[in-house]
């Protein structure tokens, strides 16, 4: 279940809408995604990695418009594998910082 704090930290950066596909900008202001440029993709990037990164998933029947499904179809998939992966490394590293703290523990406990 989610707390008023978790919910808080979920924000949405990729949207569908009246048939179109969104991307929130630097600004906070919500841009056709055929618009999207090289540095709007950099800060879509930093947000996927460092915080929790919501978008309504791809339908084709939900976008009219064919420029925003091919864009919006390739970015969402991109960071869908970003994001999954993402959760595998978070995972792997802190499994290894774990193994190295106990390790650690045992070692200090031993003299």
């Amino acid at each position: 279940m989610n707390t008023k704090k978790e919910e808080l930290k979920l924000m949405k950066y990729l949207k569908i809408e009246d048939n179109k596909g969104y991307f929130i900008s630097q600004s906070g202001d919500w841009k056709e995604i055929d618009k999207i440029s090289k540095e709007d993709l950099i800060y879509l990037l930093t947000k996927a990695i460092s915080e929790d990164f919501e978008m309504d998933e791809y339908l084709e029947e939900n976008i009219g418009h064919k420029a925003h499904q091919i864009v919006y179809k390739s970015i969402h998939e991109k960071f869908s594998g970003l994001i999954e992966n993402k959760n595998v490394f978070k995972d792997e590293c802190d499994s290894l910082f774990k193994t190295a703290i106990e390790k650690y523990e045992v070692t200090v406990e031993e003299e």
